[in-house]
């Protein structure tokens, strides 16, 4: 008769598995740590320094600063595991912050963290968690890992509220077999902190992180306007009907869906509704020329079995989210090629931005189907 199975599925008793612990120093990923090493699991704790650790020392609100280092340490030395700090400062530039940029400047809206995660937490530091021999690796995010026919699924949060599965939806299912997420049964934030304090953590009461780790009071431009000095080009301001409204500073101080800060007054109000790199122009127009119901998707990653070039011509009936904040909205989904989709949504919707992400979801329930990078709205 085989062993029954530990908390994180493996049979055998816990001091036997090792699992490595991705820590940001924050409260979720703390405590995810501390309640495996409590429950007698060989925790190794990691975490990545990602870019520079002077500017990162004066830095609050983001997820992988100095401080959070130091917080991340702390904990380990009070639950009594051993804990590494890996500077991924190149690795984390070449991968994520270089086509943050260059997104910006092609007229794009890029998510980092997704990035970040795809191609170096769920890449370069689940490899690392395998060369330390760790059965699995866990993080603090807000989503589930359940057993499926098929083998693991991802599946949204129990708690909606902190559910991060728009900003997982790029996980293979070679990383999902690999990867545990001990928070994302819970249906609170509140417990996440209780258990915090239940451990006597010192990040019982840290507050949460806001801004993307790079980009210091969300202040996007300044970022990128640092990194490449010519996206403070000036260009016009243009109606849809081809008129010349205004001048701007930078496309880059614009997003798909902005309605303030456009310097153009009187009339009615207008919105970005296009940003063109290559004439340096910042399209505008009535809100209702934000509506769309059909968007163009790339890169797709498919978690819902099979290929995805496999799925029927005709499409097959989804939920798609194309902004972090927003619901997931009923559509329909196409294949145009092994990686490339068509999305019909039943109601149209406002802001489909080309650089961000629209995720898939099975309509009706918590999994998570995979999705893509929006083209075009």
């Amino acid at each position: 008769m085989s062993p029954p199975l530990n908390s994180l599925g493996f049979a055998k008793p816990p001091a036997d598995t090792r699992v490595v612990v991705a820590m940001s120093g924050g409260v979720d990923s703390s405590v995810v740590a501390a309640q495996l090493a409590d429950e007698g699991y060989d925790v190794v704790g990691v975490t990545l320094q990602l870019y520079d650790h002077g500017a990162a020392l004066a830095k609050k609100g983001a997820c992988c600063a100095g401080r959070d280092i130091h917080d991340a340490r702390r904990v380990a030395e009070e639950m009594g595991f051993p804990h590494y700090v890996l500077d991924y400062e190149n690795k984390f530039k070449d991968s994520v912050i270089d086509e943050f940029a260059d997104s910006y400047l092609a007229g794009a809206t890029p998510v980092p963290c997704i990035r970040c995660n795809e191609r170096v937490k769920f890449r370069d530091l689940l490899e690392t968690a395998k060369d330390l021999d760790a059965d699995c690796m866990a993080t603090g995010h807000y989503i589930q890992r359940k057993s499926g026919i098929d083998g693991p699924e991802l599946h949204r949060a129990a708690d909606n509220v902190r559910d991060q599965s728009y900003f997982l939806f790029s996980t293979t299912p070679e990383q999902l077999d690999y990867l545990r997420f001990p928070l994302g049964h819970l249906k609170s934030k509140s417990e996440t902190r209780d258990l915090a304090h239940k451990y006597g953590l010192v990040v019982a009461d840290k507050p949460d992180s806001q801004d993307i780790c790079f980009v210091p009071n969300g202040s996007y431009a300044a970022v990128i306007e640092k990194l490449r000095p010519e996206a403070a080009d000036p260009g016009d301001i243009v109606h849809m009907d081809g008129r010349v409204l205004g001048t701007h500073k930078g496309i880059i101080h614009y997003t798909v869906g902005q309605r303030r800060g456009l310097g153009i007054g009187g009339g009615a109000p207008y919105y970005v509704v296009k940003l063109d790199a290559d004439t340096k122009q910042v399209i505008v127009g009535p809100k209702d020329a934000l509506s769309t119901r059909t968007i163009s998707v790339k890169e797709i990653n498919w978690l819902g079995g099979g290929e995805f070039k496999d799925l029927p011509q005709a499409g097959i009936p989804i939920e798609v989210k194309i902004r972090s904040t927003r619901p997931s909205r009923d559509a329909t989904v196409r294949p145009t090629g092994p990686t490339t989709a068509t999305i019909e949504l039943v109601v149209p919707e406002e802001g489909a931005a080309p650089g961000q992400a629209c995720v898939f979801y099975e309509a009706g329930t918590s999994r998570v189907l995979g999705g893509g990078w929006i083209t075009r709205g």
